[in-house]
């Protein structure tokens, strides 16, 4: 027997083993087979990442390269992860069984981040203030924020990662990085590019292993500055409150309840596949998931038909497979609690118009973790399934009368991260838009990002914004300079 793949910490610039050398296991959902053991990082682990994250921001070579430098490296890390794009998204399936095509799709977009922030990294400027005071030169000056702990999700490990990473070292700031303990390997393997990059050691760390145990210390790390955080509301309020002990800066992109609104002016077609993008790719394992769909009374029976009958040809099957359109759920606890919503849609009476179960067949392989995708009309949105975030292939559709009311609905909501807005008609689309409390809205499409566009939520669904030129503010501190040109110092007991 073959022993498995182990993969180790990445500390200052190398691969360690973890310090009390325990690993953990580490499945592939479609296969149901343990395929790696990844290194079960302990505090200690986490503290000499730290610790060499600091000493290259404070110190070491990173610290004295200027910003036109640091964006070279970035813009060769981009031309490294498109050289690489394949075989970093064969391991992000193997970690989480999302879709090939997804995840090549993901890994090939990857390189803009890099080529992105690698341009913007020295366009930071400062400011010259004409102060109201004689005899003085103030400007501004935007330094890095200091060490960052970036702690990633496992549904888009990579592209949540570059969220952060990119603009966090084009900012001149440092990293640990704590990945799910579901998904680890892309990651790790990512590390092996920035290597080849040439960033010095210690610039970017990668720590692995579970919350209690590496990412509690991370967060409360002395020397850690910010903390960058993807993943659920209530974790990431824990996060919050534990990083408000030190007065760090967070950034939090959680949970989401999206509305996806159909008028009764929408090409239905349109909507129609507006709709399945917005709930089933990714096996709906998304916080931008559209899961409550907002039908207009007028349309509703025969959006519902054909949207229904669209949703049923969706082929499940191996992730690999590039014609397989619906993969397994990741993790065992998030299939176990998809079913648990579903039950929990039909006992609030929701109507089961397809699928309600797990599934099952020989297009399912061996994984237990397979849910058919689901869709439930006659649904309020005060039921718990239109409430709460179930992350997962279920949708909730709810029908309305009036453009007032589809407002009120879409947010009636504790979350605010994304909604998507179906009409022909340019007034309402800019209306409606205006009026829904969400980061990002889409018009007539959905489930768009871009490096350029800044992406985060309202409410419940987080604080921050990641991308643009908005993601970058996020790793910088801006501190004001005053130069005396006086000949004198004047009185000292009186404030200037």
């Amino acid at each position: 027997m073959n022993a498995l793949p182990r993969f180790d910490a990445y500390i200052d610039g190398r691969t360690v083993k973890p310090s009390d050398g325990q690993y953990f296991e580490t499945v592939n959902p479609y296969t149901a087979k343990v395929w790696a053991e990844v290194a079960r990082c302990t505090a200690a682990d986490a503290n000499a990442a730290v610790d060499a994250a600091y000493a290259q921001l404070t110190k070491g070579e990173w610290s004295k390269l200027n910003a036109t430098q640091r964006g070279a490296l970035l813009r060769k890390l981009g031309d490294l992860i498109r050289d690489n794009a394949q075989e970093l998204a064969e391991y992000e399936v193997r970690d989480n069984g999302k879709l090939l095509n997804e995840m090549l799709a993901q890994c090939n977009y990857l390189p803009q981040w890099y080529y992105y922030y690698g341009g913007l990294a020295d366009k930071i400027q400062g400011a010259v203030i004409p102060i109201d005071k004689p005899d003085i030169f103030n400007y501004t000056r935007h330094e890095p924020i200091g060490v960052v702990a970036a702690i990633t999700p496992w549904n888009s490990p990579l592209l949540l990662l570059s969220f952060k990473l990119a603009p966090a070292l084009a900012a001149g700031c440092t990293l640990v990085i704590k990945p799910s303990e579901f998904t680890s390997t892309s990651t790790l393997k990512l590390m092996e590019l920035v290597e080849k990059a040439g960033f010095p050691p210690g610039v970017v760390n990668v720590v692995t292993g579970f919350g209690n145990e590496v990412g509690a210390a991370l967060v409360e790390h002395p020397k850690v500055a910010k903390v960058a955080f993807t993943g659920g509301t209530e974790s990431g309020a824990f996060v919050y409150s534990q990083a408000a002990k030190t007065l760090k800066r967070c950034t939090l992109e959680l949970g989401g309840k999206s509305p996806n609104i159909v008028f009764d002016d929408a090409v239905i077609d349109d909507a129609v596949k507006g709709a399945i993008s917005g709930i089933f790719a990714a096996t709906g394992q998304t916080c931008i998931a559209g899961s409550r769909l907002l039908v207009q009374d007028g349309i509703y029976d025969q959006f519902v038909e054909r949207l229904v009958d669209f949703a049923r040809t969706a082929r499940m099957g191996n992730p690999m497979d590039p014609n397989t359109q619906v993969g397994p759920v990741t993790t065992p606890p998030q299939y176990e609690k998809i079913l648990k919503y579903i039950d929990v849609a039909k006992r609030e009476g929701a109507q089961c118009l397809l699928g309600g179960g797990p599934a099952s067949g020989p297009e399912c392989g061996d994984s237990k973790w397979f849910v058919q995708p689901t869709i439930f009309g006659g649904v309020t949105n005060q039921m718990r399934i239109a409430q709460e975030e179930v992350f997962g292939p279920v949708l909730s559709i709810i029908r309305f009368n009036t453009e007032e009311e589809a407002i009120e609905i879409a947010n009636d909501i504790a979350f605010g991260l994304a909604a998507g807005v179906w009409t022909q008609s340019i007034k309402r689309a800019i209306k409606v838009s205006a009026a829904i409390r969400a980061g990002t809205v889409w018009v007539n499409t959905y489930r768009a990002i871009s490096f350029m566009s800044p992406f985060g939520g309202y409410k419940m669904s987080g604080l921050g914004r990641e991308n643009g030129l908005e993601g970058m503010q996020e790793y910088l501190q801006t501190k004001s300079v005053w130069i005396s040109t006086a000949a004198d110092v004047p009185n000292p007991f009186v404030m200037r």
